[in-house]
């Protein structure tokens, strides 16, 4: 252990995330992982990690954090959010770029109520001890990441770097737009059958909104009722991540990276890999919408998507200057003279 990064406000809700706990649902283990892995593996290759190295994920309101090490390189990776240095020189760091802090520097990471999630990545990552091969938080269990749980102040998370290596920071120089109004798409599921015609129809041309009772475990939706044919009790079995239950009250659920392994609810349709990651940034009371299209397509679509992830980490290009204050940005933010007004 060479030091870290102390926790001085954790947030809403702060934890340990990589690519997920993969090869134990058989055991009843849920995978967990990062709701946006690709927001995720965008920060890591930022800070020259591999893609699917542990980082810090922030819901809804991010951590304060003061730098214990010599120096890191860090970077942000996801949409409406940013990194605010709060002294002695405050300056508001856009995502999708990596920038070095030094001992003593307090930070905070700041969401702009757009969206659910944003990662922070490490260099070099986290000093902790893997729980089944990951170190992803579950909470549930007490599983991985920081001591099984959500971040509170006073932690101090060990790193594996003490300092940050030489060379320039790098940028992601046209990141992707945060569509909020495209339909999240689906495969029918293997209990489709289970829903009357009309149902499965008002699923795919009505919208849904996300509930406030959602979490990591699944988002609970509202909107039309979806209707079982014969009863809504089946036996029990696997849950794949997107799979999409419905209960006795025609309300659907949306399963999500800390899924249970198996259920014994109807499951109406999944939501396609490629889309999960959107999914995932989704807030409460956005509005939902679903659009089926074949396996097929699918395949070819997470094919695609791929690609364009390979395409947006060969872009990056070296940053060169310094970093400028933007006062503006601050004063929005509440930050006078270091103090934060609405502490996250």
């Amino acid at each position: 252990m060479t030091g870290g990064l102390k926790i001085t406000a954790p947030g809403v809700h702060t934890t340990v995330q990589d690519f997920g706990r993969v090869g134990y649902q058989d055991m009843g283990v849920p995978v967990s992982g990062a709701l946006d892995p690709e927001s995720l593996r965008l920060a890591n290759v930022l800070v020259g990690n591999s893609r699917t190295m542990a980082g810090l994920e922030a819901l809804y309101q991010g951590p304060t954090m003061e730098v214990s090490v010599d120096s890191l390189r860090i970077a942000l990776g996801g949409y409406g959010a940013s990194i605010d240095v709060l002294g002695p020189e405050p300056a508001r760091i856009a995502p999708w770029r990596s920038i070095v802090l030094k001992r003593g520097q307090i930070f905070r990471v700041a969401l702009d109520g757009t969206t659910s999630s944003c990662y922070l990545a490490i260099a070099g990552g986290f000093d902790l001890e893997p729980c089944l091969g990951s170190l992803s938080t579950y909470s549930r269990a007490g599983l991985g990441g920081f001591q099984g749980r959500a971040l509170i102040a006073g932690d101090e998370l060990p790193l594996v770097l003490s300092s940050a290596a030489d060379g320039e920071d790098v940028r992601l120089p046209k990141p992707e737009a945060n569509s909020l109004q495209r339909p999240i798409r689906i495969t029918w599921g293997m209990q489709s059958d289970s829903f009357t015609d009309e149902s499965r129809a008002r699923f795919v041309t009505e919208s849904f909104s996300i509930l406030r009772e959602s979490d990591r475990m699944g988002y609970r939706i509202a909107g039309p009722k979806i209707e079982h044919q014969s009863g809504y009790d089946i036996v029990s079995d696997g849950i794949a991540t997107g799979a999409i239950q419905v209960p006795g009250d025609g309300q659907p659920i949306v399963l999500l990276a800390d899924h249970q392994t198996t259920g014994g609810y109807p499951k109406i349709a999944t939501v396609i890999s490629a889309d999960l990651p959107a999914l995932g940034r989704r807030i409460p009371d956005q509005e939902i919408r679903f659009e089926a299209i074949e396996v097929e397509e699918a395949e070819r679509i997470r094919r695609n998507r791929e690609k364009a992830l390979c395409r947006l980490e060969a872009s990056m290009e070296r940053l060169t200057g310094e970093t400028k204050l933007d006062l503006d940005a601050l004063y929005a933010s509440n930050l006078i003279s270091g103090v934060v007004g609405n502490e996250g």
